[in-house]
């Protein structure tokens, strides 16, 4: 009988059960000491050749985690994070929420190290802000805490370090909320993309490129090369990218860096990007209008239901909707899949009897909701309603 060992081919490699592994050491154990000898779990040689079997086990999946972590798409944990260096990127760490910021102003006044708040959090400028002559510039600011720091449309209206010159701020959209440790998965998905960065496809490049910046979420790139505006409202020949997250002057440099000359862009954010020739160009796209969802959910408990799976549900569903991609509907009967904790055994502690979803503001239905191309969904916990009988 040939040793159980670990083996390669064409399609990866192959690590022996240990049942295989045990039945290998009992032959052998008894060739050696004769056929008659008895190696049952209640025996010391049993024990013996099945802590045996164990270590060569053992030994043969570590060569099989040490030879998966060589490949991105198996990779995990350190390992992961050193095979995306060879794509340029790298792990993202806990990063700061981050919100478009409208200064207006004195042309020529400089800020510095400026301070905007909204009551309760400080949002910090860049180091150095300068009003241009048409006394109005967006700048990207980071919340002084890490984390999921929340600010809603027009609420950052204070302008916490007074300077000569500089007379209002707000912010016209939310706040992009920050992100913890970059998860495998999250990882894995970006460097897949990443590798679009050298592509021949002009827009694949436009979002590779994009998706590499520090802060970058979620993204989504649109093209129209016909000669009317589409269905959108993008016009003729043009292109939109629709980015949350990130800093908004370098993800401007990507975009300009990418695209073909003469190509217009198109969004709400604006930034000037100078050329190595000195020559201005302004580059454009989307921030997504974030649309908060509710949920609510009835479900009758079972034997072993707790207030924690509960929060279970709660946080896997506002997880769900958070991930969804930019521009894509809510479509309300895939719900019940993180609903159902992926049928977990939690699952089994209780069944759903109705559900019911909306847009914040909405009453509560039976329909999908519908996303347009630069919205994104999003929930809280605290959005999702549990009705327990």
């Amino acid at each position: 009988m040939s040793a159980p060992v670990c083996t390669i081919d064409a399609t990866g490699i192959h690590v022996p059960s240990y049942d295989d592994v045990l039945a290998y050491f009992q032959t052998e154990f008894r060739g050696i000491y004769g056929s008659d000898v008895y190696l049952g779990n209640d025996s010391q040689d049993g024990q013996w050749v099945a802590i045996l079997a164990l270590a060569h086990y053992d030994s043969c999946t570590m060569a099989a985690a040490v030879y998966n972590s060589y490949s991105p798409t198996t990779g995990q944990g350190a390992g992961l994070s050193s095979n995306v260096k060879i794509n340029g990127i790298a792990r993202a760490i806990p990063t700061h929420s981050t919100v478009d910021l409208t200064i207006i102003g004195q042309a020529g006044t400089v800020i510095s190290t400026g301070i905007a708040t909204d009551g309760t959090h400080r949002w910090f400028l860049p180091s150095t802000v300068t009003i241009p002559p048409g006394g109005e510039i967006i700048v990207t600011a980071s919340a002084e805490d890490a984390g999921a720091v929340e600010a809603d449309p027009g609420t950052i209206t204070t302008i916490g370090t007074p300077t000569r010159g500089w007379q209002t701020v707000t912010n016209v959209l939310a706040a992009t909320a920050g992100a913890p440790v970059e998860s495998d998965a999250d990882l894995r998905r970006r460097q897949k993309v990443s590798t679009a960065l050298p592509s021949l496809t002009v827009l694949e490049g436009i979002a590779g490129a994009v998706a590499t910046i520090e802060g970058v979420t979620r993204y989504a790139p649109y093209e129209n090369d016909t000669n009317v505006t589409d269905g959108d409202g993008v016009p003729p020949h043009s292109i939109a990218m629709v980015v949350e997250g990130g800093d908004a002057q370098a993800i401007a440099v990507a975009i300009a860096s990418k695209k073909t000359p003469g190509a217009y862009t198109y969004g709400t954010t604006a930034e000037v990007v100078t050329d190595r020739y000195g020559l201005d160009h302004t580059i454009r796209f989307f921030r997504p209008t974030a649309k908060r969802v509710k949920v609510e959910i009835s479900l009758t408990a079972l034997t072993g239901y707790t207030s924690g799976i509960g929060t279970e549900i709660q946080t896997a569903v506002a997880q769900w909707l958070s991930e969804l991609a930019i521009g894509e509907d809510v479509r309300y009967f895939r719900i019940a899949v993180p609903a159902n904790l992926d049928n977990g055994a939690d699952s089994k502690t209780y069944t759903l009897t109705d559900m019911q979803i909306a847009f914040n503001g909405d009453p509560l239905g039976y329909v999908d909701l519908t996303i347009a191309f630069n919205e994104a969904a999003f929930a809280d916990p605290a959005d999702i309603t549990l009705v327990v009988t």
